[in-house]
């Protein structure tokens, strides 16, 4: 008999009427948009090295299904999922038990099915942490940082920039009050006697261009936090005339080809990283969370 293959893509109707294949699918990655998600490669790279006889795929999941498709998961015996945008916050509060650091940044991207109950947990910060350690030799203690964005990803990322005691702390998004709010719930991390120059350690900036490009000469590393760039025609979330040579640019954004905002900082002379040391980071992290083992980060590399 032939081996039924698995999809490219699943959704919500495949999971109400779910037919396991060989090897069975139990562990995937919920989004909307999904398909552009590169997890299964890596995470299938993971579970082949480990020996361990299972599949990961992607589930085109919109907001109003999350809730069902959290509910089939655990009925189904899944082992877990990733969670992508955006899923990442709204996800945090169907959890049966949080994690403290999920609890903390108030969005999740691992849920673990264990017994029956869903464990939801964090794994962006830490993924990035180490992402701009092997992209750029520099631990985040060592930078000033500017993020961009104010949802789930720039939440972790801001929290773990604080934790590690970074230099300085920018975080600008589109709806000023948003940025404003992360700035104050990482407040506590920036009282110490780091020195103070003529900027303010922590600050919260409006996304235009003058706030920005005054910014410029006080910073190290700029984070894409938004999903600016997931579309070929997306503009860059900064314009190439703001940045400068001595800046690190990292976009958690990852496609084919090079983003835009990527493109942006090799033309203003910067160095620059996509999202895809992040991808592979925070997925090793997540495949120690749901087998309590070390993740096989080497075939995981070579897969991206």
């Amino acid at each position: 008999m032939k081996k039924k293959r698995a999809k490219e893509v699943y959704t919500l109707a495949d999971l109400r009427r779910w037919e396991n294949i060989d090897p069975p699918i139990r562990l995937g990655v919920f989004g909307d948009p999904v398909g552009h998600s590169l997890s299964p490669q890596m995470q299938n790279a993971a579970l082949k090295s480990c020996k361990i006889d299972m599949q990961y795929a992607c589930f085109q999941i919109s907001p109003d299904e999350l809730q069902s498709a959290l509910r089939l998961i655990r009925e189904l015996n899944f082992i877990g999922v990733n969670l992508t945008t955006p899923h990442k916050i709204a996800a945090s509060k169907l959890m049966d038990e949080i994690d403290g650091n999920a609890k903390r940044i108030g969005a999740i991207n691992t849920v673990k099915v264990d017994n029956a109950k869903l464990r939801g947990y964090n794994t962006d910060g830490k993924g990035f942490a180490r992402a701009v350690r092997q992209e750029f030799a520099i631990d985040l203690r060592d930078l000033r940082v500017m993020i961009l964005g104010g949802g789930g990803a720039a939440r972790a990322i801001a929290l773990q920039c604080a934790r590690e005691n970074c230099e300085r702390l920018v975080i600008t998004n589109r709806t000023f009050a948003t940025a404003q709010k992360l700035a104050e719930e990482v407040r506590e991390y920036f009282t110490g006697p780091k020195v103070l120059g003529p900027v303010p350690r922590l600050q919260s900036i409006p996304w235009e261009e003058a706030a920005i490009r005054f910014q410029v000469a006080h910073l190290d590393l700029i984070v894409n936090a938004t999903p600016l760039g997931l579309n070929r025609s997306d503009p860059s979330p900064i314009p190439a005339r703001l940045l400068a040579p001595h800046l690190m640019i990292y976009d958690t954004v990852y496609g084919e080809g090079r983003t835009p905002f990527v493109l942006a900082a090799i033309e203003a002379g910067a160095r620059a990283a996509n999202g895809f040391s992040m991808l592979l980071h925070q997925g090793a992290l997540a495949f120690e969370i749901w087998f309590e083992r070390e993740a096989p980060i080497g075939a995981m590399r070579e897969a991206l």
